[in-house]
């Protein structure tokens, strides 16, 4: 395959002039600007007044915060799924259907021609911090391995299309990007998961696999699948992709699955580096090392405001934008989008880890925060206690999840079951009792509510520990039918019936 990667190192001397050069509130006020005059022959225009919009107090004034559940009651419903001129000029050809909505299983995120354009500037830039980052890099030489969700499209209404984000994605990907993209479509189309995994990672071994992407947790599968039929007894990916140099991660904290893809990345020159990409946009790229923050695409299309958190409220009446956010505050996501999302709740939590860049790390859900005594404990903490006292006891986790069970009988408090997933069986049951131990510490050190509910132990009981087979965590989202792709296992279980339902699973797997 031919190298275009000295193309690239081209462009990233360029992109990286102008972000040099860029400050970030001029950046940030001329998209906003440029929204609201691309959007003024829009309904929700008329109705908002965006063509008096002349300053951010303006704007504020005129739009309130919105979830989506208010646009599609507000908006998208009456007319879904042909919005024409609704909150964005034009026909929306296509929507992203994710889960996770009050109202039921499925909810459609309007996307547009712009907001792929601007996906596209996002993935750019990524490989701009690569290729600044590796001088000698030869990326382009070779494939990048996507792993990605279901490429099935449903026709909805003429022109218009609805699915997950990969397979819009993968359907408007220009020919050059498809010649160096793997799988292939044929292979892409396969609905079983496990035969998909299978047919990717066989094809794969005659490939020149340069980079990897994926929700970690899928990737996790993937590779011990490709290692056991490459018959790579070392463990490590090197052996099979001997080109691998860098792999994308994104959709979750990384911090539980670090050990177990720097033991599957031993030998290999391979980086690592996150990214920050959902439905409503791809938002973050990891600029710098891991744990660093990833850095805002402040010029893409997109307008940030954050609203701060406070217990379980999320204060949209004090949003703050990128000029005057503050360093370590959690943050629930407000974006304006070239999608006609306006002043949209994404749902997700972030803080900044500095400001000039501005770079954030992803802390969470909005909903997803275990408060049933007060404890205000954010997916964020959860994650740091659980990596943490898995590197305490020498284990490694391959997924985890979280949820408040109640007292049942007298002398009980209640407290938070934690159901965990080891790479490997623990066989000593004081290791069990060691890694909830350090656990409840970590959580104690970290979160001063929960720390103020575990003293003395009369507001809660000590963490309880149930442990997932391996693979079973896998097992359980097939029987939901959210196996692979941009499924995550949530972090957080607030239904009970849910949870229990997860503790039965766990008993018979």
């Amino acid at each position: 395959m031919h190298d275009a990667t000295w193309l690239l190192r081209a462009h990233a001397r360029r992109r990286l002039h102008r972000l040099e050069a860029g400050d970030a509130q001029r950046l940030q006020t001329g998209v906003l600007f440029s929204l609201t005059r691309r959007a003024a022959t829009t309904r929700f225009a008329r109705d908002h007044d965006l063509a008096g919009v002349r300053t951010l107090d303006d704007y504020r004034a005129r739009v309130p915060v919105r979830s989506h559940d208010d646009f599609w009651d507000d908006y998208w419903s009456r007319d879904f799924p042909r919005l024409v001129n609704c909150t964005w000029p034009g026909l929306v050809p296509w929507f992203a259907e994710t889960s996770g909505t009050t109202r039921g299983t499925t909810r459609f995120i309007p996307f547009t021609r712009e907001m792929n354009r601007s996906n596209r500037r996002a993935a750019s830039d990524l490989l701009v911090w690569h290729v600044t980052n590796r001088p000698r890099s030869r990326i382009l030489a070779g494939r990048v391995f996507i792993l990605g969700g279901s490429t099935g499209l449903e026709h909805r209404a003429p022109g218009v299309t609805s699915g997950d984000l990969s397979g819009i994605t993968a359907s408007v990907m220009p020919r050059w990007a498809r010649l160096r993209t793997f799988p292939p479509r044929h292979l892409e189309a396969i609905g079983d998961w496990n035969v998909k995994i299978d047919r990717f990672a066989r094809h794969s071994l005659d490939q020149p696999i340069h980079a990897a992407c994926g929700v970690p947790s899928w990737l996790l599968i993937y590779f011990d699948h490709l290692l056991e039929i490459a018959g790579a007894g070392d463990g490590r990916i090197a052996s099979v992709y001997p080109g691998l140099e860098l792999l994308v991660h994104g959709g979750v904290s990384w911090a539980p699955y670090r050990e177990r893809f720097a033991a599957l990345l031993e030998g290999s020159h391979a980086e690592t580096r996150e990214v920050y990409a959902a439905s409503e946009g791809f938002f973050a790229v990891a600029d710098r090392g891991t744990d660093a923050g990833m850095r805002l695409q402040l010029d893409n299309a997109m307008f940030f405001e954050f609203a701060p958190v406070e217990g379980r409220q999320v204060r949209t009446d004090a949003c703050r934008w990128i000029g005057d956010v503050e360093e370590g505050v959690n943050y629930a996501l407000v974006v304006s989008t070239a999608a006609g999302l306006w002043r949209y709740l994404v749902g997700d939590t972030v803080t900044f880890t500095t400001l000039d860049p501005p770079r954030i790390l992803f802390t969470g859900r909005t909903a997803h925060m275990l408060s049933a005594f007060g404890e205000h404990v954010i997916v964020a903490e959860l994650e740091q206690a659980v990596s943490g006292a898995a590197r305490a006891i020498g284990a490694t986790v391959s997924d985890f999840a979280v949820g408040s069970i109640f007292s049942s009988r007298a002398g009980e408090r209640g407290g938070h079951l934690h159901v965990i997933e080891f790479s490997a069986p623990l066989i000593d049951e004081r290791l069990l009792e060691s890694f909830a131990a350090s656990l409840d510490h970590i959580l104690q050190s970290v979160n001063a509510d929960y720390a103020a509910h575990r003293a003395g132990g009369w507001g809660m009981d000590p963490p309880r520990i149930e442990v997932m087979p391996p693979g079973g965590f896998a097992a359980w989202m097939a029987a939901q039918g959210k196996l692979g792709g941009q499924n995550k296992v949530p972090r957080v279980i607030a239904d009970r019936t849910r949870l229990d339902a997860l503790r039965a699973f766990a008993r018979r797997a």
